[in-house]
C-alpha cells in the first residue's frame, strides 16, 4: 500500500468483529493488507487461529482474540490485551445477530437478545475504544449496520429497529467523538452473498425479485463490501463522519 499513503495503515491495531469468516473476515483480510495489525474475533477459538494464522501466512499480521461481544468481562479482558498490544486505532462492529420473525412472535427475552448483540454491543466495544483511541487523538469506528436500518420489510421489525438503532448511534458518537479526533462512520450491506444467505441466493425467485429491486441487478460478493470499510477506516477518509454508506448495488436508491 505505500503507492497509496492515504489507505496505509501500517502500525495500528484494528479490531474486526465476527471476523472469522464471511463479511468480517473480507473486511479483516483487507486491512491486514493495507498494513494493520487486525485482532481476529468470534466465538470459536480455533476458527480465528486458523483465520489468523492464513492471513498472517499471506504476509499480514493477524492475531486472534476470540471472545463473545455481548459478554462484558470478555469484552474487558479483550480491551486490556489490546491496550497491553498499544491500544486500539480501529474497530469494526460487524457482528451482527438475525432473527427474522413476526412482531407478534418476538417476546421481552427474544427483543433483549437480539438488541444485546446488534445494538447494545457495539455501543460498549465504542465506549472502550474510544477511551484508547482519545489519548492519541485519532481513531476510527466503522459499525457495520445494514439496508434494514434505512428501509423496511414486513417479519422483520427486530432487526430494522437494531440497524436503525445503529445508524442513530453512528452519528450521535460522530457528533460526541470528533472532538478527540476519532471519526464514527457506518456501512449499510445489501445482498450479499454471504453463508446465511446461501439459501436466499439459491433461489431464483429472490434473485429475480433483486434483479427488478437494483441498480446492479445481483448479489454482492464479501470482498466488495470490504474495500468501502477499509475507506472509512484509513485516513484517507479523514473529513468523514456520521456517515451511512450503503452498499447496495443501488437497491435503496433504484426505483
Amino acid at each position: 500500500m505505500s503507492d497509496l499513503p492515504i489507505f496505509d495503515l501500517s502500525g495500528q491495531n484494528a479490531l474486526v468483529t465476527g471476523s472469522s469468516d464471511g463479511l468480517g473476515f473480507a473486511a479483516a483480510e483487507l486491512l491486514a493488507k493495507a498494513g494493520a495489525h487486525v485482532w481476529i474475533n468470534g466465538r470459536d477459538s480455533a476458527r480465528c487461529d486458523a483465520v489468523a494464522a492464513e492471513i498472517s501466512a499471506k504476509g499480514g499480521k493477524a492475531t486472534a482474540l476470540p471472545f463473545d461481544v455481548a459478554d462484558e468481562a470478555a469484552a474487558d479482558a479483550a480491551f486490556a490485551t489490546l491496550a497491553k498490544a498499544g491500544g486500539l486505532s480501529i474497530l469494526v462492529n460487524n457482528v451482527g445477530m438475525r432473527d427474522r420473525r413476526t412482531l407478534q412472535e418476538f417476546t421481552r427475552d427474544d427483543l433483549r437478545r437480539l438488541m444485546d448483540v446488534d445494538l447494545i454491543a457495539p455501543f460498549r466495544l465504542s465506549q472502550r475504544a474510544a477511551e484508547q483511541m482519545a489519548p492519541n487523538g485519532y481513531g476510527r469506528i466503522v459499525n457495520i449496520s445494514s439496508i434494514a436500518g434505512l428501509i423496511a420489510q414486513s417479519g422483520d421489525a427486530a432487526y430494522t429497529s437494531a440497524k436503525a438503532g445503529i445508524n442513530g448511534m453512528t452519528k450521535a458518537l460522530a457528533a460526541e467523538l470528533g472532538a478527540q479526533g476519532i471519526n464514527v462512520n457506518a456501512v449499510a450491506p445489501g445482498y450479499f452473498k454471504t453463508a446465511p444467505n446461501e439459501a436466499a441466493a439459491a433461489d431464483p425467485t429472490v434473485t429475480a425479485k433483486l434483479k427488478a429491486a437494483s441498480a446492479l441487478g445481483r448479489w454482492g460478493e464479501p470482498a466488495e463490501l470490504a474495500p468501502a470499510i477499509l475507506f472509512l477506516a484509513s485516513p484517507a477518509a479523514s473529513y468523514v463522519t456520521g456517515h451511512i454508506l450503503a452498499v447496495d448495488g443501488g437497491y435503496t436508491s433504484h426505483y
